[in-house]
């Protein structure tokens, strides 16, 4: 078993100055924690693993594709492989778990 606090993540990944934190690896997936402070811009490409993000905390738009939808603490938000996405008009402080499959390159 692995188990992981988001407060240490939280830390480790702000420790690290860096927008997001891989902290989790296997076969078959990755997870790691995205933040993007409110205002902020996210400067993500397109990636060549399905993602699933899980909101935990924060407020924001997020664009997939050409569907837009609002996301704040609890959302979760499927990006398909290749498909262009982004969080913008973030309101408030976003931390999101971000679970790559396969594993993020």
């Amino acid at each position: 078993m692995k188990a992981f606090r988001l407060d240490e993540l939280e830390a480790e990944r702000a420790a690290n100055d860096g927008a997001y934190l891989q902290f989790l690896r296997e076969r078959n997936m990755s997870v790691g924690l995205y933040a993007l402070d409110a205002g902020s811009h996210d400067p993500q490409q397109p990636h060549n693993q399905d993602e699933v993000y899980f909101v935990v905390s924060g407020r924001a738009a997020i664009t997939v594709g050409m569907e837009t939808t609002q996301v704040a603490r609890g959302s979760v938000v499927y990006v398909p492989a290749g498909v262009a996405h982004k969080f913008h008009h973030i309101s408030e402080d976003l931390r999101v778990l971000v679970v790559f499959s396969p594993p993020e390159a």
